[in-house]
């Protein structure tokens, strides 16, 4: 049976803005947005059980332009079929035509108004050294790489729209070799225990030059070199600095959880919980999809991790 009691609401996951993270929710009186701040505690129940979906179709948006756009709750409420959303909302979601655009040139209006904004291509590092090149859109140069949970990145080129930077995007992955995609369990598994902030650093400059340098040997137009340090959070700092961490001792996907929040990068908290002094790490974004409750809940640490306080 589902896990009942008080009004559910549905994890559309973390995202980021100037003032910090935010874990966004749609409810039946609407969508709403959580501030995550340092000192809050989350008290929450996950809704689980064998009529409970893995996880809900979080709906669709709709591009008007290149800062305007409009979300929409699943109509039917059904189970996710591909990534976060069922058949019927991927078919009607305006973003969907963005990772092809570069090559088909077909979008809706309101996706080419936001496609023809700048855009930036970055190489950002995570906290095992892995580094990656990525896009962000003049809209969101910053949150992007925030919501990513980049340890620290290096802006390398502005282009006049989303096509170019897409091409450089795939040219440098092709001649260089850097990944697109950092899976989230990478992530998090490399916050346990993060490399020292100077290295990875170092290694990022490193990485970002060899990027500008190919880059520069292209003729392809509609783009500029760029030398721009990326700003983290200060709200990182603690979740990122150096040392060994203790992974949060529930699975996020049913139960009752109660931790408050010391420090987050991307979708990921350190937080400590009721009658435990050691700090865990937390993948909020484990929370993406499902219905979650508020209340008077606490996180159980198993036998085993009470032992070691």
């Amino acid at each position: 049976m589902a896990e009942t009691g008080h009004a559910l609401a549905l994890v559309r996951g973390v995202s980021w803005g100037p003032d910090g993270p935010l874990l966004s929710l749609t409810t039946d009186d609407g969508p709403s947005r959580l501030p995550l701040s340092a000192g809050l505690w989350l008290r929450f129940r996950v809704e689980s059980g064998a009529d409970v979906v893995a996880r809900y179709c979080l709906g669709y948006s709709t591009v008007q332009g290149p800062v305007d756009s409009e979300h929409f709750p699943c109509p039917t409420g059904v189970a996710a079929e591909r990534g976060y959303q069922c058949g019927s909302c991927f078919a009607r979601d305006g973003f969907r035509f963005m990772h092809d655009f570069h090559r088909s040139g077909i979008a809706p209006a309101g996706l080419k108004a936001y496609m023809a904004q700048p855009h930036w291509l970055y190489v950002a590092t995570f906290a095992d050294g892995t580094t990656k090149v990525g896009t962000a859109s003049q809209r969101s140069k910053w949150s992007r790489l925030a919501e990513q949970g980049a340890m620290t990145a290096q802006y390398v080129a502005r282009a006049n729209n989303g096509s170019v930077v897409r091409v450089l995007e795939d040219a440098v992955s092709k001649e260089l070799g850097l990944t697109q995609l950092v899976r989230g369990t990478a992530k998090f598994a490399s916050l346990l225990s993060p490399r020292p902030e100077a290295q990875l650093q170092s290694g990022n400059q490193a990485g970002a030059a060899v990027v500008r340098d190919f880059l520069h040997t292209l003729t392809l137009d509609g783009f500029s070199t760029c030398t721009e340090t990326w700003e983290r959070s200060a709200y990182a700092n603690a979740v990122a600095s150096t040392g060994q961490r203790i992974a949060y001792p529930q699975p996020l996907d049913s139960g009752g959880h109660g931790m408050r929040l010391h420090s987050m990068i991307g979708g990921y908290a350190l937080v400590t919980v009721d009658n435990a002094e050691a700090a865990f790490l937390a993948d909020l974004s484990a929370l993406k999809g499902h219905k979650i409750s508020f209340g008077a809940y606490t996180t159980a640490i198993p036998a085993l991790q009470e032992s070691l306080f």
